[in-house]
């Protein structure tokens, strides 16, 4: 028997031993949970097999926080670890308390460097023990360093539209994409570079400043005009402009400019269209209440019909609206003003069709026209990205836009059109717009004249505000506000995210935004539930185990006395 129980021992041990030389040659992890939660994506698993030098993240999420944030917390330790295990240890982490100073200048310095770093500030309004409450700031975001170069994440999604559980599923759903992508940019030794094209009456750089910085972080960013530059090719025989922008022209294009955009999408390059197809704007009626709203002709309408779109001629409107300041005051009294909805400015509930616009908040258009998709070339895949709610409407162009509308209720039956179309992704192999025209500007080989595009992505946008920053007077000085931010209600809309995700992808790193498709659900307790049935959870959660272990005692003890009476 003891000769047995040896060899069984000995078995065992050359099992064991066997199995674990084996796990050093062979790496595999077991994700049990239903929504996959500790699963990174494909890309993001080589990307961080890839390192070859120590990326740090330094994370501004210690010390006393709310349940909440201890959530988000404890999701970004679980995400590092899981970026740990494939990128060993050229991934490390450390959390940080940028309260932890008791000494208030220098955490008020403190504050300041991190907020200059581009981390965003959040007011918390803490329950102390005693039952008071008071002010906290934190900063939800994390500092990202490789190489001597370091990048600002902010990682609580505040829509403003969401409640504070959606926030934070949110915020942990995009957190692998967020990191991901801080470390893609990072590691790209060379920024890809965009050009903002220019010579069409187009928005000037401070019109674009929020987001200009926002996408020189990761992008090198130039200014330049719709000619044979733009053609340029660099040592690898790529195209030295990544993206184009066209951001809200109102000239018109010439043929030799069309032309010369048209080889660029040929040749692989990627555009993002951001048009006004009307006269109409804001700063019309902020220096009358009524303008004459009429069509642009950018003379753009053939090439973007080649490409398999069409820009309609009209405006808008939606119920589903952002608000605006009109003054009510009666003539002779001071000015005083009340937000009253403004359906030229449809807010856009995006859909979770793309990972471009999945986790987003609600977006503001202003004066947009309705896009039609046309067309059956089947090299072309054509996305809706951005529709109007389900009670909408077309007013045909030229139309009077009068600010005395605010002041009318709208008739919900005259809204009865759903989901326009106003942006869409056109990706494929496109035919040029010149094919069948013998037209070769100056700068120009015609040998090198193509008539099918290489794989080749835009988007067209029918609003060119979508980009556009507000401004604030400040000190006598005007100052830039964060794109997307209404000053006049203090919310702050989802146009950046979308834009930036939109370059991201126009710029082909569509791979790492497999990681936005992912849903990570929380299992958030039922508030109103616990409230209502507080009493008989204390008692299951306080005396049942109780009774449980005395009933056991009980009954191990009757057994055993059993055992041993016979």
């Amino acid at each position: 028997m003891k000769k047995q129980d040896i060899t069984e021992f000995g078995i065992l041990t050359a099992i064991l031993i066997i199995i674990s030389i084996l796990s050093s040659y062979f790496f595999a992890r077991f994700d049990l949970t239903t929504d996959k939660r500790y699963s990174l994506s494909t890309s993001t698993k080589q990307l961080l097999r890839q390192l070859d030098d120590e990326v740090y993240f330094r994370i501004y999420l210690d010390g006393d926080l709310p349940s909440g944030f201890k959530h988000l917390q404890n999701s970004v330790r679980e995400m590092l670890d899981e970026f740990r295990a494939y990128g060993g240890d050229n991934v490390q982490y450390e959390f940080v308390d940028p309260t932890e100073n008791p000494n208030e200048q220098a955490r008020q310095r403190v504050f300041r460097e991190l907020y200059q770093k581009g981390l965003d500030p959040t007011n918390l309004q803490v329950k102390e023990s005693d039952g008071s409450t008071s002010q906290r700031i934190v900063f939800p975001g994390i500092m990202v360093s490789y190489g001597g170069r370091e990048v600002a994440v902010n990682i609580l999604k505040n829509h403003v539209s969401a409640s504070a559980e959606a926030n934070l599923q949110t915020s942990v759903q995009s957190l692998e994409y967020d990191l991901i992508f801080a470390i893609n940019q990072l590691l790209v030794p060379n920024q890809p570079i965009i050009g903002f094209v220019r010579g069409h009456g187009e928005l000037l750089p401070e019109q674009m400043e929020d987001m200009s910085y926002t996408l020189g972080k990761f992008y090198n960013l130039r200014q330049v005009d719709a000619n044979a530059e733009i053609l340029q090719t660099d040592s690898l025989d790529n195209l030295v402009y990544r993206l184009l922008i066209v951001a809200q022209p109102l000239v018109k294009f010439s043929e030799s400019d069309k032309f010369f955009i048209d080889q660029y999408i040929m040749r692989g390059g990627g555009l993002l269209w951001l048009i006004d197809n009307t006269t109409a704007s804001m700063d019309s009626l902020s220096l009358s209440r009524e303008v004459i709203a009429a069509a642009i002709d950018l003379n753009l309408d053939d090439q973007l019909f080649c490409y398999g779109t069409r820009l309609n001629v009209n405006l808008v409107q939606d119920m589903q609206c952002a608000v605006v300041p009109v003054n009510t005051a009666l003539v002779g009294q001071p000015p005083k003003f009340a937000p009253a909805p403004w359906i030229f400015s449809p807010m856009i509930t995006p859909t979770a069709a793309h990972p471009m616009t999945k986790n987003l908040d609600m977006l503001r258009i202003d004066f947009a026209s309705s896009i039609d998709t046309v067309g059956l070339d089947a090299n072309v895949r054509k996305t809706p990205l951005l529709t109007t709610s389900n009670y909408s409407r077309i007013v045909p162009l030229p139309t009077r836009v009068d600010l005395s509308i605010v002041g009318e209720r709208p008739q919900t039956e005259a809204f009865n059109r759903e989901n326009l179309l106003l942006a869409v992704l056109l990706e494929g192999e496109f035919k040029s717009a010149f094919a069948n025209r013998p037209m070769h500007p100056e700068g120009f080989n015609p040998q090198q004249f193509r008539r099918n595009s290489l794989p080749a992505r835009m988007i067209v946008i029918s609003d060119g505000d979508i980009i556009r920053n507000q401004f604030r007077q400040n000190n006598g000085q005007r100052e830039p506000l964060p794109l997307g931010y209404d000053r006049f209600t203090g919310q702050t809309f989802g146009n950046k995210e979308f834009l930036l995700n939109a370059v991201n992808y126009l710029c082909g790193f569509d791979e790492l935004m497999e990681s936005r498709s992912k849903e990570v659900k929380l299992r958030m307790l039922d508030k109103p539930k616990i409230l209502e049935q507080r009493r008989t959870l204390q008692i299951i959660n306080v005396l049942l185990p109780t009774i449980l272990i005395i009933a056991f005692g009980f009954i191990f003890n009757a057994l055993r006395r059993k055992k041993y009476a016979q």
